[in-house]
């Protein structure tokens, strides 16, 4: 009995074997069949990515950005955590020159907090920016304002963001690099991604609804069209007709009369 018993084991180590090696041979010869040749400036431009595969080039990692940037389906200076230069290596690997990097970096648009936003009611649901949004509709009376669950802090693969005691997500510009993770999270789209040197104005505002008394009850900073920061530009660079002002920075002297004469201080100075 202990004899048979043995010899079924062997019998089976033995077949397992065979099997093993079948199947590497199989293996092998499959990879032979299938194998796709591979561009080697893929791997060079991998190699020059940061690595971060925080999907700010719209792709869904570093891998794939290198394979559309050989193919020509991305920009070389498409990686916005690698920065200029990133952007500068890509480039001599793909043969090009003149490619530039601006660096951008996130901007909220929207200046609700706790205590200037009216909540419709006390939230007690899951404690998401987008199950509030698919639940209520948001937390605040305007339709436009910030939820506040930091939908968008836990997005950001930078740590770039953090949740202010205001109720507001804030912006370290110091690490932020505009992938623009905290744009796709956010349910509100309160997000702008800007240069990061820009000078001048910019609405902290996103409430475009053109009802006035209902936009100053929601809200005491939300913009309620009264175009005064137009009005009293001496530059004649804002435009309010899209209904949240929007600035000529070329024309822009970053005077600050726009921001004086706001009522609801809705602008800010970058």
């Amino acid at each position: 009995m202990t004899e048979v018993f043995m010899n079924t084991i062997l019998y089976t180590i033995i077949v397992a074997i065979v099997i093993a090696f079948l199947l590497g041979i199989l293996l092998g010869l499959f990879k032979k069949i299938f194998h796709v040749d591979t561009d080697p400036k893929v791997q060079l431009v991998r190699d020059a990515l940061s690595g971060a595969n925080c999907g700010g080039c719209g792709l869904a990692g570093c891998d794939a950005f290198a394979s559309a940037v050989v193919k020509g389906d991305a920009p070389s200076n498409g990686c916005v955590a690698g920065g200029a230069s990133c952007a500068e290596k890509i480039a001599d690997i793909m043969g090009q020159s003149g490619i530039q990097v601006k660096p951008k970096i996130a901007f909220l648009a929207c200046a609700g907090t706790k205590d200037c936003a009216q909540d419709k009611a006390e939230y007690i649901g899951i404690r998401t920016c987008k199950a509030a949004q698919l639940t209520l509709g948001g937390t605040k009376k305007c339709a436009f304002g910030c939820i506040g669950l930091g939908d968008c802090v836990s997005a950001c693969p930078f740590g770039a963001m953090s949740m202010g005691a205001d109720g507001l997500p804030s912006v370290d510009k110091s690490k932020c690099l505009a992938c623009g993770k905290c744009a796709s999270a956010c349910p509100k789209h309160l997000f702008r991604l800007i240069d990061a040197d820009t000078k001048g104005p910019l609405a902290a505002c996103s409430n475009r609804s053109d009802n006035k008394p209902q936009i100053r009850k929601d809200c005491s900073r939300g913009c309620f069209k009264c175009g005064m920061c137009a009005r009293k530009c001496p530059e004649q660079c804002i435009d309010v007709s899209s209904g949240i002002p929007v600035i000529d920075y070329a024309r822009c002297t970053c005077c600050g009369t726009c921001l004086s004469s706001c009522p609801d201080k809705v602008l800010v100075m970058l």
